[in-house]
């Protein structure tokens, strides 16, 4: 299942395919890639979460993924190992302000839905807002941002997170890390294909003969 709603006036469309679509990876990656920026400006991944709460912990194990991945060409933040999580959030950012000025942040979040949006991934423009779901106050994390919907929300929402299954946010973890690394090398491909054909281009094709 594939939805394309508008949010509001002024509002960026939302994108969510759910994570068991046959063509999830291919449908995600061309979401994704278009709203990559161009070869000149540095790319950031902040993967949010912690692995204390196996709802929670799809960010990390997408960073994780993707820090594993060698061909994955853009700086990650937020893995098993050094999660990003609510404590550390603001002191990351800074620290990602400072070494990466001007960087076009991805933020990377699970989050609590709609029963029948659960197992669902949402692409957007701007940023994703950690803790929302949890009623935690925390600085928006992105230029963009990729969310899964892990479990339900509207009720006693810590214990649904630490109550999620496991093997959903496995299952959803792998699907982002693998389309984000796929739009990622596509648009690095694109890039050098640009750069290749404007450099054979004739130089002295307006010169008077």
């Amino acid at each position: 299942m594939f939805l394309k709603r508008k949010l509001g006036l002024g509002k960026p469309i939302q994108y969510k395919l759910h994570h068991e679509d046959k063509e999830a990876m291919l449908r995600i990656t061309e979401q994704i890639l278009p709203m990559l920026p161009e070869a000149h400006q540095p790319v950031v991944v902040v993967c949010i979460g912690t692995d204390r709460s196996t709802g929670d912990a799809l960010g990390p194990l997408v960073g994780t993924k993707l820090h594993n991945k060698d061909t994955f060409p853009f700086f990650v933040y937020g893995t098993l190992d050094d999660p990003v999580h609510a404590v550390n959030l603001e002191e990351k950012l800074k620290m990602i302000a400072t070494e990466h000025p001007g960087a076009f942040v991805i933020g990377i979040d699970a989050c609590l839905g709609r029963l029948n949006h659960v197992g669902m991934v949402s692409i957007n423009d701007g940023p994703v807002k950690p803790g929302a779901g949890v009623n935690k106050q925390l600085p928006p994390v992105g230029d963009m941002h990729i969310t899964g919907i892990v479990n339900v929300s509207g009720f006693m929402e810590y214990f649904v997170l630490q109550n999620t299954r496991l093997s959903i946010v496995m299952k959803m973890a792998e699907l982002i890390a693998d389309s984000l690394h796929m739009a990622c090398l596509r648009k690095k491909i694109q890039q050098k294909n640009m750069m290749t054909s404007t450099d054979s281009r004739p130089q002295d094709i307006y010169k008077i003969q």
